[in-house]
């Protein structure tokens, strides 16, 4: 069973240290969607945008807000195997990213994991500033591990 809302709000903003001293914040924290925003403020680089790993972390971070979200985390728990990140612009404000996974495709990653005791799937998504541009582009794989019993 998907923890509640409330939360998955705490796990995400808080569980991290390094995430909460960015002052990541859980804007929506839905079943099968999440949107996430990363502060300028706190953040920047040394030329005044948002910190390279600032965007890596808010990138990498929807897979696990994800998974409290969407998945039983009494059977499974979550691990990310690869990303990759492309940034396209300097970000020099906030900064916004949505994931989504559909029911369909929960279904199938929890009987994968049930079934064989893991099972991937991919997120591609993109990094937006308060005007929409993208400012960077991610693709991360993720795993769904089933607990040992």
């Amino acid at each position: 069973m998907p923890v509640p809302a409330e939360i998955a709000r705490q796990l995400t903003e808080e569980k991290i240290a390094f995430v909460q001293r960015m002052g990541l914040k859980a804007e929506v924290l839905e079943p099968g969607f999440v949107r996430l925003l990363a502060p300028l403020a706190g953040n920047q680089n040394h030329i005044g945008s948002l910190y390279a790993g600032a965007l890596f972390t808010l990138a990498e971070m929807p897979g696990g807000a994800l998974f409290l979200t969407s998945f039983d985390s009494q059977r499974f728990y979550p691990v990310v195997k690869e990303m990759k990140l492309r940034f396209r612009r300097p970000a020099t404000g906030d900064i916004r990213v949505e994931a989504r996974l559909d029911a369909a495709e929960i279904q199938r990653i929890q009987e994968e994991a049930t079934r064989a005791g893991k099972a991937e799937y991919r997120l591609e998504l993109q990094l937006t500033d308060a005007s929409g541009a993208v400012v960077a582009e991610s693709s991360a794989l993720y795993q769904l591990r089933a607990h040992p019993r």
